[in-house]
């Protein structure tokens, strides 16, 4: 029965935490871990997460939520975890959207859930743009919107504020989640089955650090390298259109 094949597609979702951990250290030449070990690959594999987050934007971690327009209300939060505050941010469900990092895009919803709900797009400005505007409280349908990223939440401030004429719609958007903390040993990591590669290669090259010093810079360069090849497999493609220039020179 050589031909035969598992027929399964689930190697990422039942791969563990302590399997991670034990292929890291292996790696650097230590089996048999326990104790202290597996707790100090938690906090480099929690660490690491933190590391990718700082590198760019994962697809993966992109979702779509919404708020729900109060008038006279032009702050809308979305707390880290429900222990710091009740987040005003929904998920597409309607639920507390908690560990928003971040607001891409986002647009005004009027007749939100019916057949003649209108979308029209909010332009992001920064805190020096939003600074210069003259009436923050000037009501009417909010056209720009300003994110602030603080340690236990994300804030987005609408301008102009809404009015009773807007209350009950929507802004909509498109969110980046943080990625989720390891937590217990028996959890699967929040990643795609493509970034494992450089998961493993990443903890690797943290443990060396504090355990085998002389891989570090091998490993760190095959953590690169698996790393790259992630990112370039994280997204989708799309349809790419090359128009040639037309030039006259001039007679």
């Amino acid at each position: 029965m050589a031909n035969t094949t598992s027929g399964t597609f689930t190697f990422g979702k039942t791969f563990a935490i302590d399997d991670i951990v034990e292929e890291a250290f292996e790696r650097i030449g230590i089996r048999g871990v326990a104790g202290y070990q597996l707790k100090t690959a938690r906090r480099s594999l929690n660490i690491l997460f933190q590391e990718w987050a700082n590198r760019g934007v994962h697809l993966w971690e992109i979702g779509d939520g919404y708020c729900t327009l109060v008038a006279g209300t032009n702050q809308y939060i979305g707390y880290r975890a429900s222990a710091d505050g009740t987040s005003t941010l929904l998920d597409s469900a309607g639920a507390a959207l908690y560990g928003v990092d971040d607001v891409f895009e986002a647009s005004y919803r009027s007749s939100a859930g019916t057949t003649s709900q209108s979308d029209s797009p909010l332009t992001k400005i920064s805190r020096s743009t939003y600074s210069a505007l003259s009436n923050k409280l000037a009501q009417g349908q909010p056209s720009q919107y300003w994110v602030q990223r603080f340690i236990d939440r994300v804030t987005i401030t609408l301008y102009t504020t809404p009015s009773s004429s807007q209350a009950g719609d929507r802004v909509q958007f498109y969110y980046m989640k943080r990625i989720d903390d390891v937590g217990a040993y028996t959890n699967a990591a929040d990643v795609p089955y493509y970034y494992i590669p450089a998961m493993c290669a990443g903890l690797a090259y943290y443990l060396s650090l504090k355990y085998a010093p002389d891989r570090t810079q091998n490993l760190k360069l095959l953590y690169e390298d698996e790393l790259l090849r992630a990112e370039a497999a994280d997204g989708s493609s799309n349809s790419t259109y090359i128009t040639p220039k037309t030039y006259y020179p001039s007679v």
